[in-house]
C-alpha cells in the first residue's frame, strides 16, 4: 500500500511590515491631534474664565446679598438660591414626565400618538431656549400677572424634557430583548418587567439624561430673563420674581463697575464648575451603563 505525502508544513508570516507600521502610527498620531486641538477651545475657555473669576470667590461672594453700584462688598447668594429654587422646581417636573415618556416611546411607542409625542420632542430639542422662554412668558406671565420662579422652573421644563425623554428612549432600546421576553415567559405582567427589570437595568442611564438636562438648564438666561426678571434680594417663593446666576451673570456684564464685572467672572466660575461636574459625571455613568448593557 502505498503511503500518502504529507504536504509541507505551511508556514505563518507573524511580522508586521515597516510600511504598515509607519501608516498605523501616522494615523494614530493624526487621531490624537485632532483630539487636542478638540480640546483646546475648553482648556483655553475654562482657563480664561477661572483666572478671571477666581479673585472674587470669597466668603462674602457666597453669603451676603449685593452691594450698592460702586460699594466694595457684597455677593450673589440671592442667586445661588434663586437657582436652586428654579431648577430644583424644573427638575422635580421634567424628570418623571420625561422618564415616563422615553418608557412609553421606548416600549409602546406605536400609532399616531407615539409619532407626535416623539415629533414634539425632537421639535423641542432643537427649539431656542429664548422661544421657550417668550412661550411660557405668554402662557404663564401674562396669565399670572407677575413674572415668579416656577414660571421660570416651566421655561427650563420645556428645554429639559425633551433631553430627557429622548435619551431614556434610546437607553430602553439598548436593553436587550431577552430579558424581557424570559420575564414575559415567566408569567410576569409587562409593567413589572419594565418596572422591576427594564428600568434598573437603565438606572444609569436615566440618570445621565437627567443630569445632562439639569445641565443644560443650570446655565440658561434667556428663559429666567423673560419668565422669572430677577430680584436683589433672597427670595423663596415660588410665585415672586426670582434672581439666577445666568441672569445675575448677564446683569453685571453689561454694567460699567468694575467691581460688578469681577462678581460676574465669578458666577460664571460657578456655571462653569457645576456644568463640568455634571458633564462629566453623566460621560462616566454612560460608560458605565454601556459596559453593563453588553
Amino acid at each position: 500500500m502505498a503511503s500518502m505525502a504529507t504536504p509541507p508544513p505551511v508556514q505563518l508570516t507573524t511580522g508586521i511590515s515597516g510600511r504598515r507600521k509607519a501608516k498605523d502610527r501616522t494615523f494614530t498620531l493624526f487621531l490624537w491631534a485632532c483630539g487636542v486641538l478638540a480640546m483646546l477651545p475648553l482648556v483655553f475657555i475654562a482657563a480664561y474664565v477661572v483666572a478671571k473669576g477666581y479673585p472674587a470667590l470669597n466668603v462674602a461672594f457666597f453669603t451676603k446679598e449685593p452691594a450698592a453700584p460702586g460699594e466694595p462688598g457684597g455677593g450673589i447668594v440671592q442667586s445661588f438660591i434663586g437657582t436652586g429654587l428654579i431648577v430644583g422646581m424644573a427638575t422635580s417636573i421634567a424628570v418623571p414626565l420625561g422618564a415616563l415618556s422615553g418608557i412609553y416611546l421606548a416600549e409602546y411607542g406605536q400609532g399616531r400618538l407615539a409619532r407626535g409625542v416623539r415629533f414634539v420632542a425632537e421639535v423641542l430639542l432643537c427649539t431656542p431656549s429664548i422661544v421657550a422662554g417668550a412661550f411660557i412668558w405668554a402662557l404663564v406671565v401674562v396669565a399670572l400677572g407677575n413674572f415668579s420662579a416656577f414660571a421660570g422652573a416651566l421655561s427650563l421644563v420645556v428645554l429639559m424634557w425633551p433631553i430627557i425623554a429622548c435619551a431614556t428612549q434610546e437607553i430602553f432600546l439598548l436593553v436587550p430583548q431577552e430579558l424581557r421576553e424570559g420575564a414575559l415567559a415567566l408569567g410576569i405582567p409587562r409593567w413589572k418587567v419594565i418596572l422591576r427589570i427594564v428600568v434598573p437595568t437603565a438606572g444609569a442611564g436615566i440618570f445621565t439624561a437627567v443630569m445632562l438636562a439639569v445641565a443644560r438648564g443650570l446655565g440658561e438666561t434667556a428663559p429666567i430673563l423673560l419668565t422669572a426678571l430677577g430680584n436683589d434680594f433672597i427670595n423663596i417663593h415660588p410665585m415672586q420674581p426670582t434672581d439666577a446666576v445666568p441672569f445675575r451673570v448677564y446683569n453685571y456684564a453689561r454694567t460699567p463697575v468694575l467691581s460688578q464685572h469681577a462678581q460676574a467672572w465669578g458666577g460664571a466660575v460657578m456655571l462653569l464648575v457645576g456644568v463640568l461636574l455634571l458633564s462629566i459625571t453623566a460621560r462616566v455613568l454612560s460608560n458605565r451603563q454601556q459596559r453593563r448593557i453588553r
